[in-house]
């Protein structure tokens, strides 16, 4: 060092670093002055709660409504199964009912006077066979399509041919050739029919 300059002493020292720190201080109050750690603006943290609280209640809404959705669909399925599981069975069926009604059918009232008690109590046997049979079905559902005399309907009745007729309306289900059955509200078999036409329009 030159002799010139003159050599701090500890005292000059302390004054000077106090005199720095207070610069230092008074940089640090001015408005300017940020701080290292961003603090979040308290309105818009209430903000973003709202809309995540909004966010959270229409999903649990979403939620709710498939869940109802979900247990509606269910108790139909449940429903449906308990009314039409039996229909591939029921189906199989008819044709013994058929079998059954032809075979009453076949011996007509006017033909059974005269014959021995014996066969007419067979025929007897076969009718409330049949009828037991029908009822039978009926506790699962299963009903006759009443077809005779009633206006065509394709989603019930199938046309096998016409029969000329002018004393009915146009249309008419004039001969039932095979009974239709319904399970609930489905048509199990259409009722195979003959049309009557000809007669004014229905």
């Amino acid at each position: 060092m030159s002799d010139d300059k003159k050599k701090e002493t500890p005292e000059e020292a302390r004054i000077r670093q106090a005199q720095a720190g207070e610069a230092d201080a008074s940089a640090l109050a001015q408005p300017g002055a940020e701080s290292d750690i961003a603090e979040p603006e308290p309105f818009t943290e209430l903000g973003n709660l709202h809309a995540e609280v909004a966010s959270l209640k229409d999903k649990l809404l979403r939620t709710l409504a498939d869940m109802e959705n979900l247990r509606r669909r269910t108790d139909k399925e449940i429903a449906d199964a308990k009314t039409y599981g039996v229909a591939n069975f029921a189906r199989e069926m008819l044709p013994l009912a058929d079998n059954l009604r032809r075979a009453v059918d076949s011996v007509p009232a006017p033909a059974r006077e005269g014959l021995e008690q014996s066969i007419l109590t067979l025929i007897e046997g076969v009718e409330l066979t049949e009828r037991d049979f029908v009822s039978r079905l009926a506790r699962f559902g299963v009903k006759k399509i009443e077809a005779q005399g009633q206006r065509f309907d394709p989603n019930q009745h199938e046309a096998l041919f016409e029969i000329p007729d002018e004393s009915v309306p146009n249309g008419t289900v004039a001969q039932v050739v095979e009974p239709g059955y319904l399970i609930g509200e489905r048509v199990l078999r259409p009722a195979k029919v003959g049309i009557a036409r000809g007669g004014p329009k229905a």
